[in-house]
């Protein structure tokens, strides 16, 4: 499982509704709206990407 960086929800990432990459790193979220808002400001949510990709 992974949780998604903008709401924090956990998602299984097979059935995310979306995801992208950054820096490398792939996140997924539990809607389009998150993705978008983590397109815009990605190191607003980024403040530990351990926590953020639940790895």
């Amino acid at each position: 499982m992974a949780r998604d960086p903008v709401c924090r929800m956990t998602v299984e990432p097979a059935k995310a509704a979306a995801q992208s990459t950054y820096k490398g790193q792939t996140y997924y979220f539990c809607a389009v709206g998150c993705k978008q808002a983590f397109d815009r400001e990605p190191e607003k949510y980024l403040g530990d990407a351990t926590r953020a990709t639940g790895r």
